[in-house]
């Protein structure tokens, strides 16, 4: 797959690119959702983010994320164009639950959406109210990406599967938000997964995007 270089050079768009796609971006707070953005984006990306004070204490669960110091509080930004031809917009939403009246919003026109988590101990249940918005509330097909940290022990994708209630068809996959080949992987099956079941769904997504 071929995709523009994440130097800085890309700002505007290249004349090629004939299709767009929005996609969203969310998980708990802390599994990494901005520094994928930012991993993978072509584009300075877009941020919103505020330091985490002694305010957030007893709200934020800081369970494996202790050195944390900012948090985004709108939602981050960032653009990766794939063989030329097809540009994703990449909309990472707020993981706290007092910023999800925002994800209704950020994923209108989404075709899908990319499910960070963490499986450390303590971590993935912080993940379970995620999928409940998105099955009560979003309603967009999605992929789970298990981003790796240093003290991330590794689980079968059907041990996941069932702490998380997932349907069989729903993708699992392993990703480090930090490595942009990795994130694009998260991203490509992302979009496939999405052409997959665009038959219900023919206006969200195209039918044509190239994404190999």
């Amino acid at each position: 797959m071929a995709s523009v270089p994440s130097d800085g050079s890309a700002g505007y768009l290249p004349e090629t690119v004939t299709r767009s796609v929005k996609i969203l971006v969310v998980g708990s707070f802390g599994v990494g959702k901005t520094t994928l953005i930012g991993s993978v984006s072509e584009i300075a990306p877009l941020r919103t983010e505020e330091t985490v004070t002694q305010v957030s204490e007893g709200v934020d669960d800081l369970t494996g994320v202790d050195d944390k110091r900012t948090t985004t509080v709108a939602m981050d930004f960032g653009r990766i164009t794939l063989n030329g031809s097809v540009a994703l917009y990449l909309f990472g939403a707020p993981g706290q639950r007092r910023f999800w009246d925002l994800w209704e919003g950020l994923a209108e026109g989404a075709a899908g959406v990319l499910v960070l988590v963490d499986t450390r101990p303590g971590r993935l249940e912080a993940s379970f109210e995620v999928f409940d918005q998105l099955e009560l509330g979003i309603r967009l097909p999605f992929v789970v990406a298990v981003n790796h940290f240093p003290d991330t022990v590794p689980h079968g994708a059907d041990e996941l599967r069932t702490a998380l209630d997932l349907l069989p068809e729903t993708p699992i996959l392993d990703c480090d938000a930090r490595d942009r080949a990795s994130a694009l992987n998260a991203l490509t099956a992302l979009v496939q997964h999405a052409l997959d079941v665009s038959a219900d769904r023919p206006a969200d997504v195209p039918q044509d995007i190239p994404v190999a």
